[in-house]
């Protein structure tokens, strides 16, 4: 079958040699630019796409899915709660929790945290501590022996190791004829975790359910309840049902809710960067715009002879589509390869870069992960790959256009 003429001549201009080099130069650039913009897009989204997912993971791995609290901090029959809350069909596991503030010391040093009381076998069902566990052991706290187990940084800063016994002071006080006296207890070191991120491992404290109530006296109460769901991107609309089934006085806040901040902006930043490297594409394909005027330019006698011979206007303009169309879509093919090539390997790269020079991109106290994640989401490249063509697309209709109004006569009196 044979191919339209428009279409092999278009293919002939585009591999052809000018003879003015600076056109050809001016096409590279374009078709360079077209692929740096696109590999760019699709590496800033699927680290933005693997930033999110790993945030997501770290916070849950340490919250829940669901938290059902006391609305004074305190809920009495947390275990019917409990019992009312597995009638719910997408509920799959639950476990109770005491939490407050203190404030340990150790050899001088002073630091404030939020500490956690945890049955250690009920917690495995909610969260993943287990898995950051980096010395001692999570089954180490058991009641009345008072252990705790520490973030990372937070055992950093006083200076602490596994084994070592640290001051706890509770902000309740104990009334004396002195005034009040805050309340201290003594805890072993039993393990240190780390999450990975700077806000849990540096002000968070886990310890055993029954020695925190001991500690702040809350007698057989517990702070709340966390729920571990089927789905948890279904979580804020289980928390809605859940209100028909529990019976108390207590808040229920899913994980979107108390973590909102941290994924709205990821959603924003991800938005916007998208926004900005679409606009770096949109410039480098309208550098078509010149490419195919200065073609134009070169080729218009071959343009006036076409006509003669009896090419349409239209013609003329689909031949110069072709070859402005030719050049984005081996920019954006190479765009594209690049783009997935480094997005899949950007866990090799970035080290490297980092070693080569000496520079640290993440730092875990500013940006809560260290490490730069990226996850490709096909989704992702369609869309990039087809907002890029489509400007490249829109990019050669003027010349082609110019083009397509050139008048013979007046092309050919000089030649």
């Amino acid at each position: 079958m044979a191919l339209p003429y428009e279409l092999l001549i278009g293919l002939r201009y585009t591999r052809a040699k000018r003879r003015n080099h600076f056109i050809s130069f001016i096409s590279l650039i374009s078709m360079l630019g077209i692929g740096l913009g696109v590999a760019a897009l699709i590496v800033v989204l699927s680290v933005m796409n693997g930033f999110q997912k790993e945030l997501r993971t770290r916070i849950l791995g340490v919250a829940s899915h669901i938290e059902i609290v006391g609305i004074n901090g305190e809920l009495p029959d947390w275990a019917s709660v409990i019992a009312q809350t597995r009638q719910h069909p997408e509920v799959r596991e639950s476990a109770p929790f005491v939490q407050s503030q203190g404030m340990f010391t150790f050899d001088g040093g002073v630091k404030g945290a939020m500490v956690r009381g945890i049955i250690p076998d009920q917690e495995d069902r909610v969260a993943d501590f287990r898995k950051t566990i980096k010395s001692g052991s999570l089954d180490d706290l058991r009641a009345g022996e008072f252990g705790v187990v520490l973030g990372a940084d937070l055992a950093r800063s006083l200076h602490v190791f596994t084994g070592d016994k640290v001051t706890l002071i509770a902000p309740q006080g104990s009334v004396t004829p002195a005034g009040m006296i805050p309340r201290l207890k003594s805890f072993k070191v039993v393990g240190i975790f780390e999450v990975g991120m700077f806000e849990y491992d540096s002000g968070l404290a886990l310890i055993n359910l029954q020695d925190a109530q001991t500690l702040y006296q809350m007698g057989d109460k517990v702070s709340g309840i966390r729920l571990k769901v089927d789905d948890l991107f279904q979580a804020p609309r289980i928390a809605r049902e859940l209100a028909r089934y529990i019976n108390a006085d207590a808040y229920l806040n899913d994980w979107t809710k108390s973590h909102a901040n941290f994924f709205r902006a990821v959603a924003i930043e991800k938005n916007m960067m998208f926004i900005i490297l679409s606009l770096i594409v949109a410039v480098a394909a309208f550098n078509l715009v010149s490419t195919l005027v200065m073609a134009v330019t070169d080729k218009q006698a071959d343009i006036a002879i076409l006509r003669t011979l009896g090419a349409r206007p239209l013609s003329i303009m689909g031949v110069f589509v072709i070859q402005g169309a030719l050049v984005g879509f081996i920019g954006l093919g190479l765009g594209v390869a690049g783009g997935i090539a480094l997005a899949l390997n950007i866990d090799v790269v970035v080290p490297f870069i980092e070693n080569v020079f000496g520079v640290h991109f993440l730092d875990k106290s500013v940006y809560y992960i260290s490490d730069l994640p990226s996850e490709l989401q096909w989704g992702d490249v369609w869309g990039v790959t087809a907002i890029s063509f489509v400007l490249a697309l829109l990019a050669t209709l003027y010349p082609s256009w110019r083009a397509s109004r050139v008048n013979p006569a007046e092309a050919l009196r000089y030649e």
